[in-house]
């Protein structure tokens, strides 16, 4: 099946705020804090809680490095361009290191790209303490206690508040915005988003009232499927796009603790859900409505299925953000209206 193509810069300045207006005479990686340290002043010190306790930041950040996922891109939003952010490795379409929408909010602010670090094989402790960081931000990691202990000693650290990788937008977004001291915009932030969220789906009325399910399977190996269980971040998104998640997931992953079960094909059919996101490494939609047990799946047997096909976008939705979100969106949310439109 041919990648969708997408829709590129798409609203993206419409949510960002006056902080990230504020960048547009930035021309360094570096945050400038000269305007923001009188308003935010008061902000400090800020506490923020998380897995491995409390991070206290004393004064405003001015060197601000990321870690994760998600970070860098509430703080660009915020009006800080982080110092260091790692690398993407997956939906970066051009091979550059940096994925579209974070690389679209940088330039629209005229400020230069950050350095980036690799932590395909962990953290580069050395390179984030090379850029000098008075704030290190991970809300949205797997960062273990001695990673943390660790970062902390060259900055303050903030981890994630729950489960690892398993941060919503929503609180991440938060996190960031106590972190720093730009509470009011943050809030603000996730209000814009919200209203871009239930508004683009307005446009679709065959989405209303309908369940959803985030699903993955690898075409060398049909025996088995894996799907999202209620905590994970893709599954949290599509809630926000008015999909409730069905009873069937729900009882699934009851005693499940991460963010992804796997279920056998021969229990495929109990993946019930009026609509059906599905990723198929290696292969498409056909590779399930071609095999006797997946194609037994209710939303694969009614065509009622948004396949992701495209690496950025299926990085967009996995991890959303206040950037991704806008960027992808209008995609996205066509593709869920198509597929709600043949639920049952």
């Amino acid at each position: 099946m041919t990648s969708p193509r997408l829709r590129h810069g798409v609203a993206v300045l419409s949510l960002l705020t006056a902080g990230m207006l504020a960048l547009s005479a930035c021309s360094s990686g570096a945050t400038d804090n000269s305007d923001a340290s009188a308003d935010s002043g008061s902000a400090f010190p800020a506490t923020i809680e998380h897995v491995y306790g409390k991070t206290v930041v004393e004064t405003a950040p001015k060197s601000v490095a990321t870690v994760g996922w998600g970070s860098f891109d509430a703080a660009i939003a915020l009006g800080t361009i982080p110092v260091a952010i790692p690398t993407s490795a997956f939906g970066d379409a051009d091979g550059d290191g940096y994925l579209e929408w974070t690389h679209d909010a940088i330039t629209a602010a005229n400020a230069d790209l950050p350095p980036l670090h690799d932590e395909t094989d962990g953290i580069p402790y050395e390179e984030i303490d090379a850029t000098a960081p008075d704030l290190i931000l991970g809300t949205n990691s797997g960062l273990t206690k001695q990673e943390f202990d660790t970062l902390s000693k060259i900055a303050p650290t903030v981890a994630y508040p729950g489960a690892a990788w398993g941060t919503s937008w929503r609180d991440s977004t938060t996190m960031v915005g106590t972190a720093l001291g730009k509470s009011a915009e943050a809030e603000k932030l996730i209000a814009d988003t919200e209203k871009s969220l239930s508004t683009e789906m307005a446009k679709y009325p065959a989405a209303e009232g309908k369940t959803g399910m985030v699903m993955w399977v690898d075409a060398k190996d049909l025996g088995k499927v894996q799907y999202y269980t209620p905590q994970d971040t893709r599954v949290q998104y599509l809630n926000d796009l008015g999909f409730a998640t069905p009873q069937s997931i729900k009882d699934l992953a009851a005693d499940e603790k991460g963010f992804v079960a796997t279920i056998s094909a021969e229990e495929a059919d109990k993946l019930d859900a009026d609509v059906a996101v599905i990723y198929v490494q290696g292969g498409d939609l056909s590779t399930l409505q071609n095999d006797p047990l997946l194609s037994r799946i209710p939303a694969v047997k009614s065509g009622a299925v948004a396949q992701i096909d495209d690496e950025a976008l299926l990085m967009a939705i996995s991890a959303p953000t206040v950037l991704s979100i806008p960027w992808a969106l209008p995609t996205y949310a066509k593709m869920l209206g198509e597929a709600a439109a043949h639920a049952g």
